[in-house]
């Protein structure tokens, strides 16, 4: 009998967390773990931790199966990662950061960054070749016009995979941020003055803050005399 320790992570961001079923499946080099039930219910930011027993050790654990059943409604779920502790205290991460949604099993690689030659087994490489896959039917391409550059085969950005449409968001969100953490250091630095500059290198000294260090490290702007 080998006992594994397993720790399921959700991402911190909105909605998360659902109440769907989801449960595990450890791939190791010599065999699979049953599929376990993980939880009902996750929480935004929360992990759990459970235990998966295996009738026999099943070596280097190279992939996690992820499987997502609905309970009565459908739930979405974000997994941050999970990380797998052998018996031997051997301890193995699988980043995940992707959304689960409807009935699905999703597999992940343990987080190590081989390359395709570094896939001795065939459950690896037979998984290298499904993601491939996955990803040219869910990146198509279009011709947009004649003579311009070809552009992916969606309408809209709320066409696209989940995952893709979360990463897009989360990028706006950013860009917006820094805007608005650059405008207040301005602001506070510009309109909020009670007296006059003293000089053109005190006007230098808040603008290069503004610009050098709070939005994307850009060197400071000079200043001329008008």
């Amino acid at each position: 009998m080998a006992v594994y320790k397993v720790t399921v992570a959700t991402g911190d961001v909105a909605e998360a967390g659902t109440k769907n079923s989801i449960s595990i499946t450890l791939v190791g080099s010599r065999g699979e773990s049953p599929q376990t039930t993980v939880s009902f219910l996750f929480l935004p930011g929360q992990e759990k931790r459970l235990s998966v027993a295996c009738g026999q050790d099943l070596g280097p654990i190279v992939l996690i199966r992820l499987h997502k059943r609905r309970s009565f409604l459908e739930d979405g779920w974000f997994c941050k990662d999970v990380r797998v502790t052998a018996p031997d205290g051997t301890l193995y991460r699988f980043p995940c950061n992707q959304w689960l949604e409807g009935v699905t099993t999703v597999e992940v690689r343990e987080g190590s960054g081989k390359k395709l030659v570094d896939d001795e087994l065939q459950i690896l490489k037979e998984h290298r070749r499904r993601e491939l896959a996955a990803r040219q039917e869910a990146f198509r391409w279009k011709n947009y016009a004649q003579g311009w550059p070809r552009c992916l085969n969606v309408d809209s950005v709320k066409e696209l995979d989940s995952n893709i449409h979360f990463s897009c968001v989360r990028a706006t969100n950013f860009t917006g941020f820094l805007i608005l953490q650059g405008a207040s250091h301005f602001l506070t630095g510009f309109l909020l003055r009670n007296t006059s500059w003293d000089s053109l290198d005190e006007m230098r000294t808040i603008f290069s803050r503004t610009q050098g260090r709070d939005i994307g490290g850009c060197p400071p702007l000079p200043l001329k005399a008008s």
